[in-house]
């Protein structure tokens, strides 16, 4: 729904609120009107309910208010005398309806003035302290602080696997969220299961009627503290997650799934608003000049080793956990230079690089399906290993004696799985664009030529139909030859160039598809040594220099909070 539509949904609500509660305003002493202005309303429930006036507050955030809306339908049938379990059972089911029954139905309706608010039993307390626990720990989760965990090797060297993380999402400005009936602190799905944990129809076609989408919220962000700064860390959702298989990077209009439902990622913000950027063999270049990264990044590549020794072994040395094993493939160069050749690796989405070529021979390397491995008689001839290491550690051992070359690879063959997957664009992961990245506010001309660049922005992100004619762009219905963005938009990458998936897959990153800024790495743990890494334990994720662990200042922190409790206990008993 957009704006104009919930506040027409809110001021329904406030009419169903006032005629079912008016009569019990009444009997606390209120005036009757009041039940019907809304916010003010909230405020005297919550004195004739004897509760704090900021519980209005949460009445109003979405996550948080699906938890305190039942809590006040109890404890307002708990303020007229209604206390048993079948009276609580009656007020969640109903959906506050109960209330109705009070006013108009009931004959042993009175108000209790000076009710006692404790529980009247210890699962009561308990229930009440878990609830509240809950309510705390969805407000921080939603709209202040969230853990994340690191997935993916995308980030290696600056994040490890198994890096958790403290993730603000105060430093660009807390995003409320969209998806306004869903479980708390809890993303995409149910644990342990494959159900959504959201109200929401993914299917494209039903989405446009389902009345389950009509309870989205528009995209609204709290002020920022600060802009996203270019080579920053950011935690974002999945602008292409509109998949289910993550490992096909075209969308399927039939499957959809709300912003802030999307998988979280966490890349470096490469390029942001206005910039325009080039990767060239790897490296990125931002409005012509070669990317500066933070002292902590550290660039991984793959590079092509030839040793006497045995490889593992080597590997184990050096401490590489990436590595590949890439078959040699040998195809007839009759075969490879034949367009219908071509044609195949251009409609199984083949990429693959030459590694020799005579007039009879032509061997490469890269992915290689069954039908066009047997269609043409392809052969592996050869094999060699790729690893996955920094610049720095390649030369440390190429000066090893097993070693007899070290070589970092380059892809410069057209990869059509990256963006913006057009046949006019031939990029590769090592060489790509250049490309300009839209900022807020600022126009560009659009051609045939740039429209496949642009085209998902105008269209998906900010809510345009677009349509070509010729050599005619369409938007709207209206011959366009130009276009102004409505929202900033970033460039996101890995600084593990070659094994991370990244805007050069998908594109831009809309602002509304940010989440926030990882600030701490609270916990490390290497799944593969079975070990906890504690000299990461509250390291910083930003900074200069490299990272030093604040876990001794944190467990002292901790050790003196605790002695000052014990001690305001027991100075509270002695008097």
């Amino acid at each position: 729904m957009n704006g104009t539509q919930w506040l027409i949904f809110f001021m329904i609500i406030q009419v169903f609120h006032g005629l079912g509660t008016w009569k019990l305003y009444v009997k606390a002493g209120r005036q009757a009107w009041e039940a019907f202005i809304p916010v003010y309303n909230a405020v005297i429930l919550m004195k004739i309910i004897r509760r704090p006036w900021w519980w209005t507050i949460l009445l109003f955030l979405p996550i948080v208010n699906l938890i305190m809306f039942p809590v006040v339908w109890v404890e307002t049938a708990r303020s007229f005398g209604k206390n048993s379990n079948l009276d609580t059972l009656l007020s969640i089911i109903t959906l506050g309806f109960y209330n109705f029954y009070l006013s108009y139905a009931a004959n042993d309706v009175i108000y209790i003035e000076d009710r006692s608010l404790q529980p009247r039993s210890g699962a009561g307390d308990w229930v009440s302290s878990i609830l509240f626990a809950i309510v705390a720990a969805t407000i921080v989760h939603t709209y202040f602080i969230q853990p994340f965990v690191i997935p993916s090797s995308s980030l290696e060297k600056s994040l490890l696997i198994g890096d958790f993380l403290f993730v603000s999402k105060v430093n660009y400005g807390a995003r409320i969220p969209m998806t306004t009936v869903a479980l708390p602190m809890v993303h995409d799905s149910i644990p342990m299961t494959k159900s959504k944990s959201y109200l929401f129809n993914d299917n494209f076609e039903a989405r446009k009627t389902s009345w389950k989408n009509k309870l989205q919220l528009p995209y609204l962000r709290f002020p920022s503290f600060e802009n996203i700064d270019r080579n920053e860390i950011v935690v974002f959702n999945q602008p292409a997650d509109t998949l289910l298989d993550m490992n096909d990077f075209t969308p399927d209009r039939n499957y959809y799934k709300p912003i802030d439902k999307k998988t979280n990622l966490v890349k470096r913000c490469i390029g942001i608003p206005g910039d325009t950027l080039e990767i060239k063999n790897g490296y990125a270049y931002i409005n012509g000049k070669k990317n500066d990264l933070p002292e902590r990044a550290k660039l991984q590549f793959f590079h092509t080793i030839k040793t006497k020794a045995n490889i593992q072994a080597l590997f184990n040395t050096y401490g590489i956990s990436e590595s590949q094993e890439i078959p040699v493939f040998e195809v007839k160069s009759e075969f490879w230079n034949d367009e219908k050749f071509q044609e195949y690796l251009k409609t199984d989405n083949i990429a693959l690089d030459v590694v020799a070529a005579d007039s009879l021979t032509t061997r490469v390397t890269g992915g290689m399906t069954q039908r066009i491995f047997d269609k043409l008689n392809v052969k592996i001839v050869d094999k060699f290993y790729n690893a996955n290491m920094t610049e720095a550690l390649a030369a440390k051992i190429a000066q090893d004696p097993s070693v007899i070359s070290v070589e970092k690879t380059n892809s410069k063959t057209s990869n059509p799985n990256l963006f913006p997957q057009d046949s006019e664009y031939t990029f590769s992961v090592d060489n790509f664009g250049p490309i300009y990245i839209p900022e807020s506010g600022k126009s560009i001309d659009l051609t045939i030529q740039n429209l496949p660049l642009y085209k998902r922005v105008i269209s998906e992100y900010e809510g345009n139909t677009v349509t070509s004619r010729g050599n005619q762009i369409l938007i709207n219905g209206e011959v366009a030859t130009s276009y102004t963005f409505k929202q900033n938009y970033y460039w996101m990458m890995g600084d593990n160039r070659q094994n991370s998936i990244d805007s050069r897959f998908w594109g831009f990153v809309p602002f509304d598809h940010v989440v926030g800024k990882p600030v701490l790495i609270w916990f490390s743990y290497d799944w593969n040594t079975k070990r906890i890494r504690w000299e990461r334990l509250f390291t910083t994720v930003h900074g200069d220099g490299k990272p030093v662990s604040y876990l001794i200042p944190v467990l002292l922190l901790i050790g003196g909070l605790v002695a000052f409790n014990r001690f305001r206990k027991r100075k509270k008993e002695t008097k």
